[in-house]
């Protein structure tokens, strides 16, 4: 059954919420592979540190923070997304949508449409910020059409872009213009 946004409590991740943040992660690399960049193992050799930069939450003025999606404030994290902003000086105008999963057991209820939106409305804000890019596996037909709901549109399909243990799969690339 869905929820609406306003149902789902979308708030950024900060410190307190790396272990939680990094289980759910390791759950969405080991179910999904084809949907990541990064491995499982890749993740467990790296651990939860790799992602304390972006959980201090100092880079979200300028485009780079995590968000959680809970049902409720006591109640388990239930999907993440995060926001990079390209750091060279010539593409600081772009940002990618980077992590984002939804545990299997809030799929289909609204929760990957409420991080999104949260997410735009907080790239809105930021100075600079005018395209927000990500990259969807091929197959993925309802995340792609989540996004293509939230007004990205496919530019280009990077041909066997990601190789998950000798399996190759093509990755679309999506942009929002804000």
């Amino acid at each position: 059954m869905p929820l609406n946004d306003a149902a789902i409590l979308v708030r950024q991740l900060g410190p307190a919420d790396r272990d939680a943040y990094f289980q759910l992660r390791l759950r969405g690399l080991k179910a999904h592979p084809e949907w990541f960049g990064q491995s499982y193992e890749e993740a467990l050799a790296r651990g939860a540190a790799q992602h304390d930069a972006m959980l201090q939450g100092s880079q979200a003025v300028e485009g780079g923070f995590l968000l959680g999606a809970y049902i409720s404030v006591d109640t388990p994290l239930i999907g993440v997304v995060g926001l990079a902003r390209n750091q060279r000086d010539r593409e600081r105008h772009k940002a990618a949508v980077i992590g984002m999963y939804v545990a299997p057991e809030a799929a289909g209820r609204g929760v990957g449409r409420a991080l999104l939106n949260e997410l735009l409305a907080r790239a809105a804000r930021v100075d600079g910020l005018r395209q927000i890019q990500l990259m969807v596996d091929s197959s993925n037909e309802a995340a792609r059409r989540l996004y293509e709901s939230l007004g990205f549109r496919k530019y280009g399909c990077e041909v066997e872009g990601l190789n998950v243990g000798g399996v190759f799969h093509d990755t679309d690339l999506m942009a929002r213009f804000m």
